[in-house]
């Protein structure tokens, strides 16, 4: 499997980071390394002193696909989740500025929470999902899938341009604003439509 990533697909996001809102979708990919394995907790990385949550709304690749129309990209997932795209900030800020690769910054063992999926069917609107985390039982980050820049059937058909699809990718679709730091003993847990989908003990 491959862990696929957009990257600015948020305004709010873009704007707290200060970033350049982007023409086309930003996309970066994890490897299957970076899955952090289920019960298992978090462990902050020595390379880092700012590790970031960003919680995420995920789609599961359900077929092979190459070059897929939008149209028809609702056929090859059935399954949607909730996940966290954790983030060297410091080490991603440093790699930014030289016009590196982010990759050591995002794809670093553990760096990708995947929780419970659930059936799309689910769910009435794809493009109307709720979603947060909660740091310590305080939520610090809600969105809608309504406010992404690029909706996931045009993300599927954008990546795949470039990238085949098989069974079992993960796409993982941005995050809204609210990223922030994580510190030894946080607990975290994510919900979509008010369900709990992961919840992840940071060490």
């Amino acid at each position: 499997m491959k862990i696929i990533c957009i990257g600015r697909n948020y305004t709010d996001h873009i704007a707290e980071l200060k970033n350049e809102k982007p023409t086309e979708p930003v996309v970066f990919i994890k490897p299957d390394s970076s899955l952090l394995p289920k019960e298992q907790d978090f462990y902050i990385p020595e390379f880092s002193n700012d590790v970031h949550y960003e919680v995420e709304v995920l789609f599961k690749i359900k077929k092979v696909g190459k070059h897929i129309k939008a149209s028809f990209a609702h056929t090859y997932y059935d399954e949607i989740g909730l996940g966290i795209d954790f983030t060297a900030r410091d080490l991603q800020t440093t790699l930014k500025e030289k016009g590196l690769p982010w990759e050591k910054a995002k794809g670093f063992d553990g760096a990708a929470v995947i929780g419970e999926w659930l059936p799309k069917t689910n769910f009435k609107d794809l493009n109307d999902l709720s979603f947060d985390l909660k740091k310590n039982n305080e939520i610090v980050q809600s969105g809608n899938t309504g406010l992404m820049l690029w909706k996931v059937d045009e993300l599927i058909a954008y990546v795949s341009t470039f990238f085949m699809l098989k069974k079992g990718d993960v796409l993982f679709t941005g995050t809204p604003a609210g990223v922030g730091k994580v510190a030894a003993n946080d607990y975290l847990s994510g919900s979509l439509e008010n369900k709990e989908l992961f919840n992840v003990r940071i060490k």
